[in-house]
């Protein structure tokens, strides 16, 4: 059940790791929010750039057709909660664009209670993605409860380690 719950969310977690990694990149590098404030907050920071949303809906929906090719072999087949074949881009590009959307919301209210960019507000870090990814695709498919319940699991474990790998390689300021 745990490698059917991943396997499924392979574009939301590819999309949410794609910002830091593309951060380099100067095309697009403007903020979401165009540095506008509400109440003397910035609505969603620097952080957050049209570059890294643009690079996370395109490389979590082309994980997205990597599944629905791979879903011609076995292996795949098997640990697939549904037929890929029969699913159009629309899932792969919802579930990449609500994963970012759930970060972008997560990351308005991060600024709200004075949380600083980049650093952690613990559980809303790790499920803020999960939760805009479910949103979005929920009219197309939405799985069991006992794997929501894994990919919560997952997801709570997940991040910090893939955050503290990023900071370990340069791409991230903070451990954690």
């Amino acid at each position: 059940m745990i490698l059917e719950a991943s396997y499924f969310f392979v574009p939301a977690y590819f999309s949410n790791l794609t910002p830091p990694l593309v951060s380099k990149i100067p095309f697009l590098n403007k903020p979401l929010d165009f540095g506008k404030s509400y109440k003397g907050k910035r609505l969603l920071g620097d952080n957050k750039t049209i570059r890294g949303i643009v690079f996370a809906v395109i490389v979590g929906t082309l994980m997205f057709l990597l599944q629905k090719y791979l879903y011609n072999f076995p292996w795949f087949a098997n640990i697939s909660l549904f037929n890929y074949q029969t699913q159009t881009i629309w899932l792969g590009f919802l579930m990449a664009f609500g994963a970012i959307f759930g970060d972008a919301v997560e990351s308005f209210f991060k600024r709200r209670r004075g949380t600083g960019s980049g650093k952690p507000w613990i559980p809303f870090d790790q499920l803020d993605y999960i939760v805009g990814a479910l949103l979005f695709t929920s009219f197309i498919f939405f799985p069991e409860w006992d794997l929501l319940i894994v990919l919560v699991i997952i997801s709570l474990i997940l991040p910090p380690i893939t955050h503290y790998t990023g900071y370990l390689l340069g791409i991230t300021k903070d451990k954690i």
